[in-house]
């Protein structure tokens, strides 16, 4: 048995949860998202509450059990609250900004950056160096805030890069000169 599948995922009152055949949908006050379900799964929707049960009590379906219910829980969370990613853009001459549906990067290559930004997620530029992302998708969210990441991940020396707002990165020492 799972034992995060086991706890059971606190639904607010503004979020409306409808199961279809094989699918879930979650609706709240920032947005609307769908999930499949598998069919050795059983959610149990009561006042304020929404339980995730295996059909068959197995290991597989166990794991299975919490990787839904945890799926399920960040679609609650993410409709009624949402998501946010800070990125801080450490070097000279890092900057960013959003042009239209695309947000422009200049990391210190021959030419800047452009990468289009998903209908779900919204972004914002802070002194040119900061970068806040929000979304009530979670996994959309990550994929794209390691996307903008990957262009430049802090290197260990000099410590620039993109890196997210509590990310610790581990300096080293460099070359030691001649004796």
């Amino acid at each position: 048995m799972s034992r995060i599948g086991k706890l059971p995922i606190n639904v607010p009152s503004d979020v409306k949860i409808t199961q279809d055949a094989g699918s879930l949908i979650v609706k709240g006050k920032f947005g609307e998202l769908t999930q499949s379900i598998p069919d050795s799964i059983d959610l149990q929707h009561e006042a304020e509450t929404l339980i995730v049960c295996p059909k068959a009590n197995t290991k597989a379906s166990g794991r299975v059990q919490g990787l839904y219910r945890a799926l399920i829980n960040n679609m609650v969370v993410g409709v009624s609250e949402k998501f946010k990613i800070t990125l801080l853009l450490q070097g000279v001459g890092y900057r960013a900004a959003v042009n239209g549906k695309k947000i422009v990067l200049n990391l210190g290559y021959s030419h800047p950056v452009e990468l289009e930004i998903p209908e779900i997620i919204s972004i914002s530029v802070v002194k040119n160096t900061t970068i806040i992302l929000d979304s009530c998708n979670k996994e959309e969210l990550g994929l794209f805030a390691a996307t903008i990441r990957s262009w430049r991940p802090p290197e260990p020396y000099k410590g620039k890069g993109i890196r997210y707002e509590n990310e610790i990165v581990q300096r080293k020492a460099g070359k030691s000169g001649k004796k």
